[in-house]
């Protein structure tokens, strides 16, 4: 409990130097990574972190041979930074002058460079006098030991990144969503395009010293898919990806430091993989859970709907068009109508009967004050609808009531207002117009 609370209260240098990096990593990634799955470039991220590798191994061959320091942390991520950029820039000339598809290009791309990045790593290993050893971290990550300068070049990449994003947050906006448009506006695609990439790339090569080439992508893709399933604005996807990345490097990196011999650099991955998974089910827009539950009420609004107009036009035939509450009407005879089950046609009555849209009589069941009123709205929708159909669609009158079944539930007031302007010859105007099913279109 003791070592708890000093993790969580960052009372100890290293794990609070720790924490905050990897927090600031996981923001900055989340956050570039948004514009990489709008620009549905997902992949790209892992093609230019293992394009990184011979960067880094290559800049560490050089300095041991010409003297300087191998180990020095700007120029191996100065060379990690150039070769994600060829990399990058390998990806878009095999996609622009080849007729490979996207998934092609980046398996060639990961796979050539990541293969050459093992050579060179070979080659540094037997250099004489010169010690390759944690080369290997930039593919595995070593949170543990990171030091200040690393967590200020991570904030200092990361304040770059959130700058670059307001600057440019509704011209790299509008290319995401509708790059042709962009391109007609006159705004420089290819510019932002390369701005976009430039911030994947310093996403990526400042994660190659927290969780490393292979995992850097998660930071990447995950953040930016779990808010997806919050929200479809962008600036609040914006803000939940910064948010989920920043919260998986800080309770990743927390939970590292509590849990011997477990690599920190996965346990991010595994936090930012499990607020997904909180996501992927309860988030509010894209979310299973939610979507069943909007699916089930549309489900019942849908079934009291039909049960309503079913009723409507069955009185309708025995009381007359101007004494529809007049009418009592059958359980039996509704079952014929709908083809509704005993069960779900008892259950659907006594919602109805207590939300006062019906009352059950022993001559059948009647549409109160407040059940007529809507069921003249959802009879009226429906016989639009269908004068649409048969005007405008070519729809045969003896076959349009289905047609109209399946859409006249997502009708608006809109839609209904322009339906009525544009059929008025045909009895839109009267409060519900007459069923068409018998009317030959004219």
């Amino acid at each position: 409990m003791n070592e708890a609370l000093r993790v969580l209260l960052l009372q100890d240098y290293n794990t609070r130097l720790v924490v905050i990096g990897t927090a600031m990593l996981g923001g900055a990634a989340g956050l570039a990574g948004t514009f990489l799955m709008l620009r549905k470039r997902a992949l790209l991220g892992d093609a230019v972190a293992h394009a990184t590798l011979p960067g880094v191994v290559l800049t560490f061959i050089l300095l041991a041979l010409t003297g300087g320091n191998p180990r020095s942390l700007p120029w191996l991520l100065g060379g990690a930074a150039v070769f994600g950029t060829l990399g990058m820039l390998t990806v878009v000339l095999i996609r622009r002058w080849s007729r490979l598809k996207d998934d092609t290009a980046l398996g060639i791309v990961l796979s050539v460079f990541f293969g050459f990045g093992v050579c060179l790593l070979s080659i540094a290993s037997r250099l004489e006098g010169v010690n390759a050893a944690g080369l290997s971290s930039f593919i595995y990550g070593k949170t543990a030991s990171m030091l200040m300068i690393d967590a200020v070049l991570i904030g200092g990449v990361a304040l770059t990144i959130v700058a670059v994003v307001a600057v440019f947050y509704k011209e790299l906006k509008l290319l995401c969503f509708d790059q042709d448009f962009a391109a007609s506006q006159g705004l420089p695609v290819l510019a932002l395009d390369v701005v976009l990439m430039g911030l994947i790339v310093a996403a990526t090569v400042i994660g190659l010293q927290s969780v490393g080439l292979i995992l850097v992508v998660a930071l990447l893709v995950i953040p930016p898919a779990a808010a997806r399933c919050w929200t479809h604005r962008l600036n609040r996807m914006l803000v939940l990806s910064a948010g989920i990345g920043a919260a998986s490097g800080l309770f990743g990196s927390a939970l590292s430091a509590l849990a011997a011999n477990l690599p920190a650099g996965a346990i991010i991955v595994l936090v930012a993989a499990s607020l997904f998974l909180l996501s992927f089910f309860v988030g509010s827009e894209r979310g299973v859970l939610w979507r069943l539950i909007r699916r089930w009420r549309l489900e019942r609004e849908v079934g009291m709907q039909h049960l309503l107009r079913a009723v409507w036009e069955l009185a309708e035939k025995e009381a007359g068009p101007g004494r529809i509450g007049e009418g009592a009407v059958g359980k039996e005879r509704l079952m014929q109508v709908r083809s509704w089950s005993g069960k779900s046609l008892d259950r659907l009555v006594r919602r109805a009967v207590r939300e006062d849209f019906l009352t059950d009589t022993p001559a059948g069941l009647r549409l109160t004050n407040r059940g007529e009123r809507n069921a003249a709205r959802h009879v009226r929708n429906h016989r639009l609808w269908e004068l649409f159909l048969i005007r405008h669609a070519d729809t045969a009158p003896s076959r349009v009531d289905r047609g109209a079944d399946l859409i006249e539930h997502v009708l608006d007031e809109d839609l209904v207002a322009e339906l009525e302007a544009e059929l008025s010859a045909n009895g839109s105007q009267v409060p519900v117009p007459a069923s068409p099913h018998k009317v030959v279109p004219t």
